[in-house]
């Protein structure tokens, strides 16, 4: 009983600290555009007639030129407080984007499949201020299960994505876990610096009690004797549950499990 106990407290904790990133500037709760860039340059603003619309702020809010050394940003924007001119903008492939403010808007540049797009927040968002948790199972420690880690190094996935583009990934392995008397497997992506496992994954609840594109869920590093413990309690919601702007992978065909997963986050409303 203390297990069981213990274990709820713990997921518990890591709901909190989910709900919490949710709800900062940069989180999914905020996200409020996605505008992809032509080649040279770019207009910017709330007018109808703007390359890429904003949803409030200036008619025209400046420009975002791509050059031959990146995009560079002009006009109405400022960064930490101050006016942008002519400024040079890291996209989100170099792991720090530089942000753009337009009043309550922050702007960056996201790279996806060779193409470049303005992410646009709202930190006035009136569904971070309307948050208040995302629908989900009573936790089940019948759902945190041991599985067998079966490594493939050098391995690749074709990892599909809801806008339409397939990046090949690295595969560091995969997962195998008996559910209702079968053993399943699940492909995992990298997901931490010391060997954690991001699974992406759909299940037989996806299109009725769990977004139809699937979940996401990160399990600890296998350990030495090569068993990992995967948590469907801490089984959530992919962004695009939560914004149409988001740019989510989908599980592949591979990741599909055939039973229902009875734990974790449910579906809080499809975009």
């Amino acid at each position: 009983m203390t297990d069981a106990v213990e274990h709820a407290a713990e997921v518990e904790a890591w709901r909190a600290g989910r709900y919490e990133n949710l709800r900062q500037d940069h989180g999914w709760l905020t996200l409020a555009g996605l505008g992809w860039l032509k080649p040279g340059v770019n207009r910017l603003g709330s007018a109808p007639d703007v390359d890429v619309r904003l949803p409030a702020g200036p008619r025209e809010a400046g420009t975002v030129t791509l050059t031959a050394d990146g995009p560079v940003a002009d006009g109405a924007f400022t960064r930490d407080g101050r006016p942008v001119e002519g400024l040079r903008l890291e996209t989100d492939a170099s792991g720090q984007p530089t942000l753009l403010e337009v009043g309550p808007l922050h702007l960056c540049v996201i790279e996806r499949g060779g193409r470049l797009a303005i992410r646009t927040w709202d930190t006035e968002s009136a569904r971070r201020r309307d948050f208040d948790g995302v629908d989900h199972w009573p936790v089940d420690p019948a759902w945190r299960v041991a599985a067998r880690y079966e490594p493939t190094p050098g391995a690749m996935l074709a990892v599909p994505d809801v806008i339409g583009i397939v990046e090949e990934q690295p595969t560091p392995g995969a997962v195998a876990f008996e559910v209702e008397g079968a053993m399943h497997r699940l492909q995992g992506l990298k997901g931490g610096p010391n060997g954690e496992l991001w699974l992406v994954f759909g299940d037989a609840t996806n299109g009725h009690e769990t977004y139809g594109g699937g979940r996401f869920l990160y399990t600890p590093a296998p350990d030495a004797g090569g068993m990992v413990v995967v948590d469907f309690n801490r089984a959530y919601n992919p962004p695009c549950v939560f914004s149409p702007y988001a740019t989510c992978p989908l599980p592949w065909s591979a990741n599909r499990v055939p039973v229902r997963i009875e734990a974790g986050e449910r579906t809080d409303g499809v975009h």
